[in-house]
């Protein structure tokens, strides 16, 4: 199983960046894919996550709205288009993907997830 993150850039504030992990071994084993998110000096945050049966959705605190995170069958991708962009949004963001149908209390612990992608660079320019 193999994630690829793509997407990520250098943006102003207000702007919109779009986000897509490829996952190359999904059609058998994947569940769920989740996007999280690192800022230098800071924890690791999750930021959404969906699973691919039933289109369930979920969202870190903070996205309020701005994100949409969607899935993409023919291409066996997940995508993240973020809206209303902040300087604080500036990260790495990275996905990854579990075997398990998560729910909300479980799609936010880094520890459900089974593999991860190289992270993606969002910069945000105030």
């Amino acid at each position: 199983v193999q994630l690829q993150a793509s997407g990520g850039g250098l943006v102003q504030a207000g702007g919109s960046l779009r986000l897509s992990c490829v996952d190359s071994g999904r059609t058998f084993s994947t569940s769920t894919i989740g996007w999280f998110r690192q800022a230098p000096g800071k924890e690791r945050e999750f930021v959404a996550a969906i699973r691919w049966s039933g289109r369930q959705t979920y969202y870190g605190g903070f996205v309020k709205g701005r994100f949409t995170i969607s899935g993409n069958n023919a291409k066996n991708a997940v995508d993240l288009q973020m809206n209303s962009l902040k300087a604080e949004d500036t990260a790495i963001y990275q996905c990854a993907g579990s075997h398990m149908r998560l729910i909300m209390s479980e799609a936010g612990n880094t520890r459900n997830y089974d593999y991860w992608g190289q992270g993606t660079q969002v910069t945000v320019s105030s």
